[in-house]
């Protein structure tokens, strides 16, 4: 590996380490804080809902900004819009603000996110393309992951301990100072390497021609466009499952106000990551194809909902969360990888923000959704029923997998082609 290459992944691990630490202090307390707020499960999770709503909004438009300002700029907004808006929700948490500004403050944050989703990656791929990198990317997105556990790990656990010693209000703070210092940290550190900005054309022709180039790599690419579409199943799922467990093990528990549980399941979750990192690309060589590991991990993710839907037991809650959290964790590098694989670097970043922008239109529906479902039945129930509607994800992955794209089995960056390969012939899909 050259000297480059190895400073693009140092400067990769240092974002993802400082993006996640700084969102992960509010992680295990987020669904406490808006119901301690007043707002009810329907609420809170419509809230949640409201941000999924600005993400799919503001794709698009943030798409531009990444490719025609580059990557390091749209990252530098992103920092300086989620530290306004996370400053935004104390105010409002102090105040009891009434549900309609919870909504669009959290559109507003999903402003801030989309400025990373899509960006933060292709610079990646871009720069270790640019420096010559010929390894696998499933090993770099794991050692990213595995960063992002630690950091999600020690932040969620602070964020817990800190809420229950001081208040709910504290981690937030926390999170903006962190967001104001990674700020800094690009500004020195990160160069658009690999890729040129092209600020030629105006904003609303640069707009037309991203979500042009979305549909022509993205739904216009058959194995691109079946991955795309079994993201709302699992995506809305994810983030609904993740910010339920908050209240449900706090009721296995059985104290309301143990806040430092709470933290317990952003933990759980974050040493699962770390782990799922590592294992990512292990677990890739295990598999011919990188689908087959995908669809058995959705599989898998979804029994692993339903057993916590009708566990009573809090540890082995805690037991199942660390198993749903590990498949997430290890099959996330692999779908990455062969996205990237599957994309033309000129339309990265575009397509995988709109491949996040699909994932986060499921969000919209499920995550109100299903807490109602908790109002109604519980929280058991309603992990449950997610566990059911993420399973329709697989049936996409299966006609991914029936294209037979050269990235399903390619192993290293220069492996695979930058566009879709034909078919091919029927015989070789059948191949694991």
């Amino acid at each position: 590996m050259t000297t480059q290459a190895r400073r693009i992944q140092s400067v990769y691990i240092t974002l993802i380490l400082g993006n996640t630490l700084a969102a992960s202090f509010i992680w295990g307390i987020n669904t406490l804080f808006l119901l301690d707020a007043g707002l009810s499960n329907l609420e809170a999770f419509a809230a949640n809902a409201f941000y999924t709503v600005g993400v799919v909004l503001f794709e698009v438009p943030t798409g531009v900004i990444a490719d025609t300002w580059g990557r390091r700029v749209s990252y530098l907004l992103g920092t300086v819009t989620l530290a306004v808006t996370t400053a935004l929700y104390y105010l409002m948490w102090q105040i009891s603000a009434p549900f309609w500004a919870w909504a669009v403050v959290s559109a507003l944050l999903g402003l801030g996110f989309t400025f990373f989703s899509g960006a933060v990656e292709a610079w990646l791929v871009d720069a270790l393309h640019h420096a010559g990198y010929e390894g696998s990317l499933e090993a770099v997105f794991g050692r990213g992951q595995m960063v992002s556990g630690v950091a999600m790990l020690g932040g969620s656990v602070a964020g817990g301990v800190i809420a229950q010693v001081t208040d709910l209000g504290v981690p937030f703070l926390l999170r903006v100072g962190v967001l104001l210092a990674m700020f800094v940290v690009a500004g020195l550190l990160m160069r658009d390497l690999g890729f040129t900005p092209d600020r030629s054309a105006g904003a609303r022709q640069a707009v037309r021609g991203i979500w042009s180039a979305s549909i022509e790599h993205g739904l216009k690419n058959p194995p691109v466009r079946w991955v795309m579409l079994a993201a709302p199943f699992v995506s809305g799922v994810s983030f609904y499952g993740f910010y339920a467990m908050q209240p449900y093990l706090l009721e296995l528990y059985g104290d309301p106000d143990a806040y430092s549980i709470a933290g317990l399941a952003a933990a759980a979750v974050a040493g699962a990551q770390v782990v799922g990192g590592y294992l990512a690309p292990h677990a890739r060589r295990l598999f011919r194809k990188r689908t087959t590991a995908l669809i058995g991990g959705t599989v898998a993710s979804a029994a692993i909902l339903g057993l916590l839907g009708v566990t009573e037991g809090f540890w082995v809650a805690i037991v199942l969360l660390v198993l749903w959290a590990l498949v997430f964790a290890a099959e996330m590098p692999i779908r990455q990888a062969y996205l990237n694989d599957m994309i033309p670097s000129k339309q990265r970043a575009t397509v995988l923000s709109f491949d996040s922008l699909m994932g986060n239109a499921g969000g919209v529906v499920t995550q109100p959704a299903l807490g109602r479902a908790a109002d109604v039945y519980g929280y058991g129930t309603s992990l449950a029923i997610g566990g059911a509607i993420q399973l329709l994800a697989a049936p996409f992955l299966v006609m991914s997998r029936r294209q037979g794209s050269t990235a399903d089995v390619a192993v290293t960056v220069s492996g695979a082609p930058a566009v879709t390969d034909p078919p091919a012939p029927p015989d070789e899909k059948l191949q694991r």
